[in-house]
C-alpha cells in the first residue's frame, strides 16, 4: 500500500472515465486501496442520448447523467477524481523497496502509483458532412441502437467489409435497408459481394447532398441525393472504423492485437507488468454492459495482486506473524470514509476522525 505521506500517490491511477474506468475505481476504492482517476471529459458513452442494454437503468437517462452518477458512487467510497489529460505514463525507480512504481502527468500535475489502469477508449471515425443530427438519426452501436429501428428504414454508410455485413445484419430487425457508398469504390471482398448480392441490400453509390429533420423532433426524415433522389430514412450507422487510443499504452511497451487494440488477458493485464487495459480499448463487443465486467475483473485482479493479507509463507518466515497493530489493512482516510458510508453495517455516522475532533472541542 502507498505511503499516505505523499497525496499524490495511490496504489491505482485509472485514466479514462467511462463505464470501465469508472468501474475498475470503484472495486479500487471500495477494497480498501488509495485510488485515483483521471478523466478528461467526453468520450462515446458521453454522446449517448439515451442509455440501452444496461439492466436497473432506463432508457431516458442519457449518458452524461450515467457516468456524472458513477463519479458520484465512485468518489463517495473515497477515491479522488481529477479532471484533465494524461500526457504520459513512465516507470519510475522503485525507491529501493522493490514495489512497481508509474508516474503520470497531466498538465501541471503529476501522480505516482502502483498500477495503472488505461480505459482511454477510442473514436469513431466520422464520415464527411451532410449528414445527420448525432442521435437523432447518426447512430454508432449497432448492438446498442439497433432496435430503435425495428420495421423502419434504415441506411448503413461506408464502403468496406464492416459496412456491407452491418447492413446485412439489420435485416434481422428490418426489410428496408440502403448501403451508401457516396461515391467511394466498395473496397469489400467479391465473397462479400456476393453474399450481398444474395440479400435485399439496396447498394446506393450516390453521394448525400442534404438531410432532411423533422423541425420538431430533429429525427432524422430523409436524404438527398447528388442526383436528385430522396429516400427515407429514420436512422442508420457510418462505418468507417476507429481510432484507439493506445498512445500511452505504446509508450509504454504494451503489446497491441493486429487491428490496433490493446491486447490483454481475461482480467485486464496488459503484457506489461503492472499496467491494466479495459473498455473500448481493448478486444469484445463495444458494450457498456461488457466494459463494466472488464472494470470489475480487472478491479479484482489488482486487489489480488496487492492486498496485504494472507501474508505468504515466505513473508511470515521472513517478516514474523501478522501482528494486531497491522490490520486492517486499510488507509486512515479509506477507514473514516468506510465507516461513515450510507452501506457500511453499522450505518452511516460521523466518522472516527470528526468524533475525534468533537471530543476535541
Amino acid at each position: 500500500m502507498m505511503s499516505a505521506s505523499d497525496e499524490n500517490a495511490y496504489d491505482v491511477a485509472v485514466v479514462g472515465g467511462g463505464p470501465a474506468g469508472l468501474t475498475t475505481a470503484l472495486y479500487g476504492a471500495r477494497l480498501g486501496h488509495e485510488t485515483l482517476l483521471i478523466d478528461r471529459g467526453g468520450g462515446r458513452a458521453a454522446m449517448m442520448a439515451d442509455t440501452h442494454n444496461v439492466i436497473g437503468v432506463t432508457e431516458e437517462v442519457s449518458g452524461n447523467e450515467l457516468l456524472a452518477t458513477g463519479r458520484e458512487q465512485v468518489a463517495s467510497y473515497g477515491a479522488d477524481l481529477e479532471r484533465g489529460f494524461v500526457e504520459a505514463v513512465e516507470r519510475v525507480d522503485d525507491g529501493g523497496d522493490g514495489e512497481e512504481r508509474f508516474r503520470l502527468v497531466a498538465g501541471d500535475d503529476e501522480f505516482t502509483a502502483g498500477r495503472v489502469v488505461l480505459a482511454t477508449g477510442f473514436s469513431d471515425e466520422r464520415p464527411d458532412p451532410p449528414l445527420p443530427r448525432n442521435a437523432r438519426g447518426l447512430h454508432w452501436c449497432l448492438h446498442c441502437d439497433a432496435y430503435m429501428f425495428v420495421d423502419e428504414p434504415v441506411y448503413v454508410m461506408g464502403h468496406g467489409e464492416a459496412a456491407a455485413h452491418v447492413a446485412m445484419i439489420m435485416l434481422n430487425v428490418t426489410d428496408d435497408v440502403d448501403l451508401l457508398t457516396r461515391g467511394a469504390e466498395p473496397t469489400w471482398s467479391d465473397e462479400t459481394t456476393a453474399q450481398l448480392e444474395a440479400h435485399p441490400v439496396e447498394v446506393v453509390h450516390e453521394e448525400v447532398s442534404g438531410v432532411e429533420n423533422d423541425p420538431d423532433s430533429g429525427w432524422l426524415e430523409a436524404m438527398e441525393f447528388a442526383d436528385g433522389t430522396r429516400r427515407e430514412y429514420r436512422g442508420g450507422f457510418p462505418m468507417y472504423g476507429s481510432d484507439y487510443n493506445t498512445a500511452l499504452a505504446e509508450s509504454l511497451g504494451c503489446e497491441l492485437t493486429d487491428d490496433g487494440r490493446i491486447d490483454v488477458d481475461d482480467h485486464g493485464r496488459t503484457s506489461v507488468d503492472g499496467v491494466f487495459a479495459v473498455g473500448d480499448v481493448t478486444p469484445g463487443h463495444n458494450q457498456i454492459p461488457v466494459a463494466m465486467g472488464q472494470g470489475a475483473k480487472a478491479g479484482l485482479a489488482i486487489h489480488k495482486e496487492i492486498r496485504e493479507f494472507p501474508r505468504s509463507k515466505e513473508a511470515i518466515a521472513r517478516d514474523g506473524p501478522v501482528s494486531e497493530a497491522e490490520v486492517p489493512a486499510i488507509s486512515p482516510e479509506l477507514l473514516a470514509t468506510a465507516v461513515a458510508h450510507e452501506g457500511h453495517a453499522g450505518g452511516p455516522r460521523e466518522s472516527p476522525s470528526a468524533e475525534a475532533a468533537a471530543d476535541d472541542d
